[in-house]
């Protein structure tokens, strides 16, 4: 019988499923637990679409910029003035985009921040340690090889900055493009590295590019994110209440002199991001999954479209890889992004005597290290604020990017499509949901119920695999017993027309 072909015995106890938690100082990128996966696939997916129109708007600009017919319009678009001037908002284009848009794109960053800190990975001080002490080594490598590249170049320091940052929206757009999947461990962790990534440049952006402050609309700022806040906790609702702040609270910082888009990041991280009992969503993740795509499928390409758009001729480009800064740039992002990501994880490992998820190797952990030296936005944005005097070298430290980015991807392309038919071997495993019931088989090995149900599907399987047995022997007894009596009547026959002669 069924029921005791599959009841437990107490010798034997029931196969345990490895969660995300379980010994986290002894695995390192293991597997998500079945809530963090789906919030992961949910948000990548967004960015993967994202990161696609960003890669089409980045193109869509350098074609602007470096056809000769339409390249002036370029220029003359982009810096086109609009807004109050009465209000200090007089601003050409890209500069909306620079400082408007991606305060929206901050916003997200915020909520995604919030919610890592207080329910992702960064919640707990042992799952956060990889992640942040990647990221940190991350950032400080590529700053590293960035000084020392100017240093020895006799360049500007400056720019020390701009290859410290990486864009997961355009990394997830490569790998749509090329077709290959991660599994939800390594994405994980190339997301987190890139909220952390993302903490961090917000920090650079507000400490090192903040030069004089005007501190009456600081505070006016200030007071409108003490307002954003106290509205917050008493639960008034209504879009109609807090674009209109936040929008007073933006103009406020632009005219500060800190970078406007630390306003968007400050209401981000005031927003509730952990669920009350009967929620199905925290107010955070409502909100963020109202505004991400305005911030994926609109800000953030259309501050491509005005930034990105740099000459690419001969000349500029042998710039790119004669002057040391471009230089410093290039091998911040290519070399120092990789080495630091890996090497920090590495060091994670051997320090806290951890030991990498038995799925994966450290050629994994490696190509997403190289992907993560594609840093397009926040670069880029780095890029306007450390070179703001030098029109020519920021157009250089822009091109620096972009190839930057563009050597980062083909190397983690190589790199990643080595794996790839491991990589869709854990994907199906991670996906795979033979009894149906809307969970995935691999979280559901420690429960007796999933055990049972697959039981009786095999015994199913089984019953109907045996009654197929049986009409197909039953089919190939009666074909063979048709030649036989076939034989027989035409050897009948063949005597009666012989008429019975002997043969």
């Amino acid at each position: 019988m069924l029921r005791h072909a599959v009841q437990p015995t107490p010798e034997v106890p029931p196969v345990a499923a490895p969660s995300p938690t379980d010994n986290p100082s002894r695995k390192l990128l293991g597997r998500l637990s079945l809530p963090e996966r789906r919030f992961v696939a949910d948000a990548l997916r967004a960015e993967t679409v994202g990161g696609v129109l960003l890669l089409v708007a980045a193109i869509a600009a350098l074609i602007w910029a470096n056809v000769p017919a339409i390249s002036a319009s370029y220029d003359s678009v982009r810096s086109f003035h609009i807004g109050p001037a009465s209000l200090g908002l007089d601003l050409s284009l890209q500069h909306w985009a620079a400082d408007g848009l991606l305060a929206i794109f901050f916003f997200v960053a915020g909520i995604e921040l919030k919610r890592e800190l207080v329910a992702g990975d960064l919640r707990d001080a042992k799952a956060a340690a990889l992640p942040v002490i990647a990221a940190l080594c991350g950032m400080a490598v590529p700053a590293l090889v960035y000084v020392l590249t100017n240093v020895l170049g006799n360049g500007s320091t400056d720019g020390w900055a701009v290859p410290t940052a990486t864009d997961i929206a355009f990394a997830l757009a490569v790998l749509a493009v090329i077709g290959t999947s991660l599994p939800s461990a390594l994405r994980a962790f190339l997301l987190t590295l890139a909220v952390v990534d993302d903490l961090f440049a917000i920090m650079i952006i507000a400490v090192f590019f903040t030069s004089e402050i005007n501190f009456l609309a600081l505070g006016g700022a200030v007071a409108g994110l003490v307002l954003f806040w106290f509205l917050l906790r008493v639960n008034v609702r209504g879009w109609y209440v807090y674009v209109p702040l936040a929008l007073v609270i933006w103009g406020l910082m632009y005219n500060s002199g800190v970078h406007a888009t630390i306003a968007g990041v400050a209401m981000g991280l005031m927003l509730r991001c952990h669920r009350k009992e009967g929620e199905h969503h925290s107010p955070g993740e409502h909100i963020e999954h109202m505004v991400r795509p305005v911030s994926a499928g609109l800000a953030v390409p259309l501050f491509a479209l005005f930034s990105a758009g740099v000459s690419l001729s001969d000349e500029s480009i042998g710039q790119v890889f004669t002057r040391p800064e471009p230089l410093g740039v290039v091998l911040g992002l290519v070399v120092g992004k990789t080495l630091g990501i890996f090497g920090g994880t590495w060091l994670a490992a051997r320090f806290t005597k951890a030991e990498l998820n038995d799925d994966l190797a450290w050629p994994d952990v490696f190509a997403v290290a190289s992907l993560a030296g594609i840093g397009f936005t926040v670069s880029l944005l780095i890029g306007e604020l450390a070179f703001t005097d030098d029109p020519v070298l920021t157009d250089e430290i822009k091109a620096s990017v972009l190839i930057g980015s563009l050597i980062a991807a083909v190397v983690a392309c190589v790199l990643l499509k080595m794996r790839n038919r491991k990589y869709k071997k854990l994907i199906e495993d991670e996906e795979r949901d033979e009894d149906l019931d809307g969970i995935p088989d691999i979280y559901e090995q420690d429960k007796p119920d999933y055990h049972l149900r697959m039981a009786k599907i095999y015994e199913a399987k089984a019953a109907e695999h045996l009654r197929r047995a049986d009409e197909v022997a039953a089919g190939v007894r009666e074909p063979a017993a048709e030649p036989a009596a076939d034989a027989g009547a035409e050897a009948a026959g063949g005597s009666s027309a012989d008429g019975g002669r002997p043969a």
